[in-house]
């Protein structure tokens, strides 16, 4: 089916907004700074990591109608992937706390900030306002200051440093509470309900008259049919990569496929018989990486680390899967719990490991035409052992240099079955299959860890880069091995506490 082409349509400053002529690489944070002269969400980096752009976009539950929210980087987002939706920014939320009470009152986030010195240059403010903000209505109650953290990993400040930022964090539940009512915004949301769905045109950015179209599909068939149609089309999730091609390399997209209103690739369900997880390709990283840490705890951590809240909410493990990158966090995990795609190329449907889907340095095993429809995830049995390990320069939204999923199956002693991911390693995620050889079939023991550690020698040659050298990534990596080694042994395992930098509990 064939829709017609139309604006762009959101919801901003309690109106909705119509947008034409734009090309469909602008992002929410040039929108906003240059159109809308809305100037409190600042540019930092333009690569999605500093979060000085961030802003909370809101749309309706398809299923209850009910409203919900979540952060995203303003830089990387592209305006159309707005459709349908609700934007706040700061000028927001100070203004609706200013009209319900005084004028230029601030809101409780805000004024902690204020009251406990967290703001000195003040650039990077208005990010941090909004991830508070979005705290604040997730909660009643000052969390703890581990999860506070963790709320925050997506916002850097190098002015205050964190200590009083995280102060202001935990002081603005002090304040009487401010209720925030959303039933204006989902009635202007509900007059956007009748749209069809999206098929926006416009010149391509940087190339006048060069008309280019942004396809935003909503069922699956019609996702098909347009890839089918179009295989030449660049797909869009989270843009929380692709968005980069365009901030930092300036490069030209075409065509686009935006996968962001496919309410199907965003099912997660368990299939109690298979045991096993399937995660819509449009799952978000948030949810993707929240359902796999409810069904396997050792993964919370990696989970955490994973990019920032704005990223994960935006990005989409799918995504992540399908780029290819060799030190996509995502993949070397789900190589080690034996993850197989779900690829749909028109009506037709087939399923691929994991493991045989990266053919080389950015290139894998789709057809023409072809997409991710799902992962399907099996989830460990009582008698396996599931560990993932990221080492990076910083704790929190920095890229890997070397990231392990390693997964053991033992019958009492003994090793019967072994999965090792890894990324950061080699030009694709991939498992180490010397290392895995040499452990399968022995105890899992102290002789045993170091053949493995020797064979990982053979499994891999990496390279030397900025973030690691070759002869770091082969060294951390026995390393790793030796701790999982250390925390899965059958005698005397290291418990949760000795290995956490966070209490176990948390």
């Amino acid at each position: 089916m064939t829709h017609p082409i139309r604006p762009i349509r959101f919801v901003h400053r309690g109106a909705v907004q119509q947008v034409t002529q734009l090309p469909p690489t602008t992002t929410v944070l040039q929108w906003l700074r240059e159109h809308a002269h809305c100037t409190g969400t600042k540019e930092g980096c333009a690569e999605g990591d500093c979060g000085a752009c961030t802003v909370v976009v809101g749309e309706m539950d398809a299923a209850s109608g009910a409203w919900q929210h979540k952060t995203v980087n303003a830089c990387i987002a592209f305006l159309p992937t707005l459709d349908g939706k609700a934007l706040l920014t700061v000028e927001d939320v100070a203004d609706a706390h200013a009209h319900a009470n005084a004028p230029g009152a601030l809101h409780p986030c805000q004024q902690a900030m204020v009251d406990c010195h967290g703001s000195q240059c003040g650039f990077c403010t208005p990010g941090f306002v909004m991830s508070l903000w979005q705290l604040y209505q997730q909660r009643d109650t000052a969390p703890p200051r581990e999860e506070l953290a963790d709320a925050l990993s997506g916002n850097l400040c190098r002015c205050t440093g964190y200590r009083p930022i995280l102060d202001a964090g935990q002081r603005m539940f002090e304040a009487p509470r401010v209720a925030f009512d959303p039933a204006p915004l989902l009635a202007a949301l509900r007059s956007l309900q009748a749209d069809t769905p999206l098929v926006y045109e416009a010149d391509e950015a940087g190339r006048p008259g060069q008309r280019v179209r942004f396809y935003a599909p909503r069922s699956l068939d019609e996702l098909a049919a347009l890839r089918h149609a179009l295989p030449e089309a660049r797909l869009l999730a989270g843009s929380t990569d692709v968005g980069l091609w365009v901030t930092k390399q300036f490069r030209p997209l075409g065509d686009i496929i935006y996968l962001g209103r496919v309410q199907a690739l965003q099912a997660i369900t368990l299939n109690a018989a298979a045991h096993a997880l399937t995660i819509g390709a449009g799952a978000s990283l948030e949810a993707a990486w929240a359902a796999l840490a409810a069904h396997v705890p050792a993964l919370k951590e990696i989970w955490l680390r994973f990019a920032s809240p704005p990223v994960r909410h935006a990005g989409t493990m799918g995504g992540n899967i399908a780029n290819g990158s060799p030190i996509g966090d995502s993949a070397p995990v789900l190589l080690a719990l034996g993850a197989r795609l779900v690829l749909r190329r028109g009506d037709a449907v087939r399923e691929l490991p994991l493991d045989a889907f990266y053919l080389d340095y950015m290139k894998n095993a789709l057809q023409p035409g072809e997409f991710v429809e799902a992962l399907v995830v099996p989830l460990p049995e009582a008698d396996d052992h599931v560990r993932a390990y990221k080492i990076s320069k910083r704790r929190d939204s920095d890229i890997s240099a070397v990231c392990a999923g390693l997964a053991l199956k033992l019958q009492g002693d003994t090793i019967v079955e072994a999965r090792l991911g890894w990324g950061g390693m080699a030009a694709t995620a991939r498992r180490a299959s010397a290392a895995e050889a040499a452990l399968v079939g022995q105890p899992w023991n102290e002789a045993t860890l170091r053949a493995a550690q020797a064979a990982l020698a053979h499994d891999f040659t990496p390279l030397t880069d900025l973030r690691a050298s070759a002869g770091y990534r082969l060294k951390v990596a026995a390393n790793l091995l030796e701790r999982f080694w250390l925390e899965t042994r059958p005698h005397q395992p290291l418990r949760a506490d000795e290995v956490q930098v966070w209490p176990a509990s948390v």
